[in-house]
């Protein structure tokens, strides 16, 4: 099931791997708040919406070069924290200062 079908059908690819990357933050960000907040059910909602724009940023053509193993290994490591045994010792903190870099980066182009 599709969860983004606006950005399933192509509208994905239009943003730079930045403005992706700042997208699945957001979402990763949602998805360690309500964890902390006691509502798995949220949590688990939006760490899936993650996965979905990872899986779309995996997919965009443009991607292909450098960022796409990255992005791979971000979803690894982030199915790791969320569903597995944290074998990468990675922390909220972590997830949240690496995906908040992506947010500054797209608001400095966006000018803000």
């Amino acid at each position: 099931m599709i969860i983004h079908k606006t950005l399933s059908t192509g509208r994905w690819f239009e943003f730079s791997i930045v403005e992706q990357l700042a997208n699945i933050g957001c979402d990763i960000d949602r998805a360690i708040r309500w964890r902390n907040a006691g509502n798995i059910e949220h949590s688990k909602a939006a760490f899936e919406r993650a996965l979905e724009l990872i899986d779309f940023t995996i997919a965009d053509p443009k991607n292909k070069g450098g960022g796409w193993r990255e992005v791979v290994r971000t979803r690894e490591a982030l199915v790791d924290y969320f569903a597995g045994d944290n074998i990468y010792n990675t922390t909220d903190k972590i997830w949240q200062d690496y995906f908040f870099n992506f947010n500054y980066l797209a608001a400095i182009r966006r000018g803000k």
